[in-house]
């Protein structure tokens, strides 16, 4: 096999135009990009945000509010919820999660509030409980306990 005898493979089809190649080819001159101004030049594009010099979206819409980077999320879970447990039954995270009560686990766990009350002694563990809360889990009978 010699170079010469190389031919492409059934099916290809060249597509490419040479531009910059003489005004017979087609593309010459100006190789399509027209005459003058800032898009005929080499590097010449203006960046997704320009609105041609006016004053641009984002700088004309005013800044609103503050982000927390030190902010913790929790999953909260109100105490009228344990009440789907089974008496003297631990309650944790993961058992909230098969119960149905939380979709996932927050970055920083689950807090128990206060709202509601709690019909049944459980022993709870949680990453953050309210004094409300902890308070009706102890009347109740329960245990409450930080993990």
């Amino acid at each position: 096999m010699k170079l010469n005898n190389l031919k492409p493979a059934a099916g290809y089809k060249k597509n490419r135009k040479r531009v910059g190649r003489g005004t017979g080819s087609g593309r010459g001159y100006t190789s399509g990009r027209g005459a003058n101004g800032q898009n005929s030049r080499a590097g010449g594009k203006v960046r997704l945000t320009f609105e041609g010099g006016q004053t641009p979206l984002f700088r004309r819409l005013p800044k609103r509010g503050f982000n927390n980077k030190f902010k913790k999320e929790f999953n909260e879970v109100n105490v009228y919820q344990l009440n789907k447990f089974s008496a003297d039954a631990s309650v944790t995270p993961e058992s909230l999660l098969e119960k149905g009560i939380i979709d996932k686990i927050a970055k920083n766990g689950v807090k128990i509030l206060g709202k509601g009350e709690v019909n049944i002694a459980l022993e709870v563990k949680a990453n953050a409980f309210t004094a409300s809360a902890r308070e009706k889990i102890e009347a109740a009978g329960g245990k409450s306990e930080v993990i």
